[in-house]
């Protein structure tokens, strides 16, 4: 496992880069996270799928699938893959700060 430094915060990393403390999660994280994922900056399109993940999960525990998150958010699968390259699952859930995803998103 690695770590990543944000600000005063160390955070444990699994071996896919996805935080294991999510109650640490903020909007400082998300930003360390996405430069990660080569995000270099968070406009509000990607904090609207952020932020819908977060809530879906809040709710929920477990991710949305892939129809739910094209459906909640208005955008199509290719606006998120825009937003992060390596998907939904991968760049934009570790982004928001959620557990590795089992299967798809």
């Amino acid at each position: 496992m690695a770590d990543l430094v944000v600000g005063d915060k160390t955070l444990e990393l699994d071996e896919d880069g996805f935080i294991q403390q999510p109650e640490l999660w903020d909007d400082a994280v998300a930003l360390a996270l996405a430069k990660t994922e080569g995000v270099d900056a968070l406009s509000d399109d990607h904090w609207k799928v952020v932020n819908y993940l977060r809530e879906y999960y809040l709710e929920y525990e477990v991710a949305p699938m892939i129809r739910k998150l094209c459906k909640g958010t208005g955008f199509k699968l290719k606006q998120i893959y825009d937003l992060f390259p390596s998907g939904p699952a991968k760049g934009a859930c570790k982004v928001a700060g959620l557990p590795k995803p089992t299967g798809c998103v």
